[in-house]
């Protein structure tokens, strides 16, 4: 089964799936689907649309390089069939993922990291401006040092008693 990636978004197309053009030099173009079809006609640049790949990569969103991504390079070399071998492959395939997930998220959790004060700076400072819709503007022009003191009645039930016990 040969899986082929879209000119577009490099999302992957399955057999019998997506459109395929091929232009008068006869390069081959594949698509997943219509919509990066019709940007392909509209002559968009996919590094300038957000939701493809090549956008994300282009502008960090994305881990571009790793090594973890050379072991999904096409080979187009016969292997002869070797059971041990294929048992191995499958094995270091699911650490590999495994690596590549771990990688991803430490990627992410990165990029992310650098925003955080930014959100908690912009946060504080709305806070200040609309905290009379968070309170009431009589608590507001109340003295905030000065306390309220509210009784609590210290009889115990039998249920409560039984539970401290």
């Amino acid at each position: 089964m040969r899986l082929v990636k879209c000119w577009f978004c490099s999302s992957t197309i399955y057999p019998g799936h997506g459109i395929q053009f091929v232009r008068n030099d006869a390069k081959i173009f594949r698509f997943c689907r219509s919509k990066c079809h019709k940007n392909f006609k509209m002559k968009r640049n996919p590094r300038k649309v957000k939701w493809t790949k090549a956008f994300r990569a282009a502008h960090g969103k994305d881990m571009t390089q790793d090594k973890t991504f050379e072991f999904e390079k096409k080979r187009n070399r016969p292997e002869r069939y070797d059971r041990n071998v294929t048992e191995n492959t499958l094995m270091a395939i699911k650490k590999i993922d495994k690596i590549r997930s771990e990688r991803s998220a430490k990627h992410i959790e990165k990029r992310l990291k650098t925003n955080k004060p930014k959100i908690h700076i912009e946060a504080t400072k709305e806070l200040k401006n609309d905290i009379t819709l968070i309170k009431a503007p009589q608590a507001l022009l109340q003295d905030p040092k000065k306390k309220i003191k509210v009784d609590v009645s210290k009889s115990k039930s039998v249920q409560n008693e039984a539970m401290e016990e």
